[in-house]
């Protein structure tokens, strides 16, 4: 290790400095490098419309004249046409929404807008953009859950430019219309920022709060136009109106200039064998002496923090983007150990971020990073949208983020400034993540994924109608908007179940209180983490996930500093925690359970079943083992008294005959191992095919199910009601299961490992699995199904 440069190196020396960094004897970690060339931008002039006032503060601010789809899209909103912008990251989407709505505020002194962000990052940074533009009567403000009680009636009052979220949008706005009256009468513009996260259940909901946001404005007498941005994604227009429920121009084509990048894919080598061995679930407790544990690959996460500190070292501003919380923050507190080992002191240039902190410590770390006084940051994807991060230089992905499209936006967030840029997906020692950095056509040779969402979904559906009925009554011609006869067949059961009654003037919310419904589906109201010994809020986790992270014993990080959860009392949400810092860390294990309520379709090809249908899925944390942070050695396991959770949702799965297997060469004794190594590799290849992520969906298999009376693999959406994602793997089964047999068959493990057939969320410890038979299954499967 040396110290900080002066100098930070670039893209091409970063990268030969993090290669360095292996053996002689080790192979190279980089599986691919992709060279993307920089390209000029094409500019046109201001058109004609724009405010004087808007173009002159724009120019004031280095802004010469809009890209050409800027002032394409601009112009259609102007001319009153709905209007998505589809285009690369850091192409400046936000002139496009700016242009037609500041000139309208300035134009029309009654004029309002609403601009919604999926994350408060997000809203912070258009906030700051547009308040630099000085312009008279704006007032832009921001409302959402970080907006103290004494500065809300101000922004009701006052601001014409509201940024807010859908759930403010939902929770506060939409219910309390009467007193945002005046702003939904003047309702000029709805801008909808980095519309393709809009997915899945949360999309789902997120479609009928613009439809109760289009209904509360008319009911006020405007009709706003809506101008959406989105990243470049499959169908922009077409996902766009499903959003929004309107028809949809889309713009495409990218004018702007864009910086070279280097885009490396990285394999982290393999660990040696006895740590490897140290690594298994239940070390040493095989009965076999001629027992090999499977390869085991070194952590991303700690591959992450290695790099994130030679980048510090080398003077190179980084961002390292981490799937979840619990990881960015392993990673910053792993990043600045290093640093501070190095070079004492270098550690504090070094942060985490992720959802969860408190507002002023977000802040905090956002200017922080735009000042530079940061060189190093460990996020989740809460700084992936939009968020204007200047003069960063690198991003590291660690393991694949889902979608093509959360990838393109990360690895977008390098280079903003107009310099070189790089960006390094470190693969996880998953099978999706080792697909993909041995085939770097699934990356770079494919569009971005279309945006799934349903708002037809019956658990979306009934709640939000109940939603709108508790703002005004429903009329009939309500129901047109909201779905036509799916929204009907809604109410209607609503009314049997006395959520809504009839009357001549419409369908009426029955109840004082309003309806509770969460949007991201969670599951109820996050849980505050509370230091026992203080009294000190130090954040909040879901209520979904508190089952998994914050469960008694549980080790929570939160900015680097280790706790352990006392106690997790769901029916008050708090989780009382101790400042600790132990060896090791704690991973949750459970058990579902699943039965079949009824099949949709199906696809009979002899020995083979294939399947569509609902199901009713049960779910508990029963454990969690303690593992050694420096070796993985599982300690012990030590029981849970957790509640059963339970779920309806939407399932696909097949079935093969006893005897198609026994054919195959599969026994009867060999028939788990191998249906639950194939679940597993399904479910994590399936993010290839479908925009979900792999912990968006959840699985079984079993050598003869109840309802099926045969072998069964079942994968299924981890939300009510479904969320599309068991719809999207039915419709392409045959070119998922045939990825899927190719991640197993084209790893050079022998008996199946993490890369492969291991699963991080599986409650049964992997075990057992065969990787070997579950290619033969799969083998019987696609060579019975039709291809499409």
């Amino acid at each position: 290790m040396q110290c900080v440069t002066s100098t930070a190196f670039g893209p091409a020396e970063l990268l030969h400095r993090l290669r360095a960094r292996g053996t002689a004897t080790e192979a190279s970690p980089i599986t691919h490098i992709e060279r993307m060339p920089p390209r000029s931008g094409r500019t046109t002039p201001w058109p004609a419309w724009t405010d004087p006032g808007v173009r002159d503060a724009l120019t004031a601010q280095g802004i010469t004249a809009p890209w050409e789809h800027q002032a394409a899209a601009a112009t259609l909103a102007r001319e009153g046409t709905h209007v998505v912008l589809a285009t690369g990251t850091a192409s400046g989407k936000s002139l496009a929404y700016q242009l037609p709505a500041l000139s309208a505020l300035a134009t029309d002194p009654k004029a309002t807008v609403l601009y919604l962000s999926p994350t408060k990052a997000l809203a912070a940074d258009q906030l700051r953009a547009v308040a630099r533009l000085g312009l008279d009567g704006v007032r832009p403000a921001t409302f959402d859950g970080d907006t103290a009680r004494e500065e809300r009636e101000w922004v009701r009052q006052h601001s014409r430019f509201v940024l807010t979220n859908p759930d403010m949008l939902h929770h506060s706005m939409l219910p309390g219309h009467a007193r945002w009256g005046v702003f939904f009468r003047r309702l000029s513009y709805v801008v909808i920022d980095e519309c393709h996260t809009y997915r899945g259940v949360f999309g789902s909901h997120v479609a009928h709060v613009l439809r109760r946001l289009r209904r509360t404005a008319a009911r006020y007498g405007s009709s706003p136009t809506f101008i959406l941005a989105s990243a470049t994604s499959g169908d922009p227009a077409g996902a766009a109106s499903r959003l929004t429920g309107l028809p949809v121009t889309e713009i495409t084509e990218d004018a702007s200039p864009r910086a070279g990048v280097t885009f490396a894919l990285w394999e982290p080598p393999l660990l040696p064998q006895p740590l490897a061995e140290l690594s298994q679930p239940n070390p040493g407790e095989s009965d076999s002496s001629d027992f090999e544990p499977p390869p085991i690959r070194r952590s991303a996460l700690r591959e992450t923090a290695d790099m994130l500190t030679d980048a510090v070292v080398s003077g190179t501003r980084t961002l390292a983007f981490v799937r979840s919380r619990r990881g960015a923050e392993v990673v910053a507190s792993m990043t600045r150990r290093s640093l501070d080992e190095a070079v004492p002191g270098l550690g504090e240039r070094v942060a985490a971020y992720r959802g969860g902190y408190l507002r002023e410590d977000r802040r905090a770390i956002e200017r922080s990073l735009l000042t530079g006084e940061l060189l190093g940051l460990a996020s989740t994807n809460a700084l992936e949208l939009g968020v204007d991060l200047r003069g960063l230089d690198a991003v590291l992905i660690c393991g694949y983020p889902g979608t093509r499209a959360s990838l393109w936006q990360q690895a977008g967030r390098a280079g903003r400034s107009g310099g070189e840029a790089l960006a390094v997906l470190i693969a996880r020692d998953d099978p999706l993540d080792t697909y993909l950095v041995h085939h770097p056509e699934a990356i770079f040779g494919r569009s971005v994924e279309a945006t799934v969402l349903d708002p037809a979904n019956p658990y979306v559906l009934g709640p939000q109608l109940c939603c709108a009925a508790s703002e005004a009554p429903l009329t009939d011609a309500d129901l047109e908007l909201f779905g036509g006869p799916a929204a009907a067949a809604a109410v209607q059961a609503l009314v049997e179940e006395g959520a809504l009654r009839r009357r001549p003037s419409g369908f009426y919310w029955t109840h004082r209180g309003r309806p509770d419904v969460d949007l991201r589906g969670t599951g109820g109201a996050p849980v505050a983490v509370v230091e026992a010994s203080t009294g000190r809020l130090l954040g909040t986790v879901d209520h979904g996930s508190s089952h998994v992270m914050l469960h008694t014993g549980a080790v929570h990080l939160h900015q680097g500093v280790s706790y352990v959860v006392d106690d997790l009392d769901l029916e008050d949400a708090i989780a009382l925690v101790h400042q600790e810092e132990p060896d090791w860390t704690t991973h949750a294990r459970d058990v579902t359970n699943l039965s079949v309520v009824n099949v949709r379709s199906y696809v009979d090809a002899g020995p083979v079943g294939m399947f569509l249908g609902e199901v009713d899925v049960t779910n508990q944390v029963v454990s969690y083992q303690r593992r050694r942070i420096s070796t993985g050695e599982v300690i012990d396991t030590r029981p849970l008294d957790l509640p059963v959770r339970e779920l309806r949702t939407v399932a696909v799965w097949f079935t093969i005959s006893p005897e198609a297997l026994t054919a195959a060469g599969v026994e009867s004794a060999d028939f788990p191992g191998a249906l639950h190594a194939a679940e597993h590799a399904g479910i994590g290849l399936l993010p290839l095919i479908a925009t979900c992520d792999r912990w968006d969906i959840g699985g079984l298999s079993t050598a003869s199910h109840a309802d099926t009376d045969m072998p069964t693999v079942f994968v299924y959406d981890g939300h009510p009601g479904g969320a599309g994602f068991a719809e999207r793997a039915y419709a392409v089964a045959s070119e998922w299961l045939r990825a899927t047999r190719e991640a197993i068959s084209s790893c050079v493990c022998e008996a199946g490992c993490p890369s492969c057939v291991q699963s991080p969320k599986c409650g049964n410890g992997n075990n057992p699995l065969d990787k070997l038979k579950a290619v033969t299954v799969l083998d019987v499967v696609l060579s019975s199904l039709p291809d499409a």
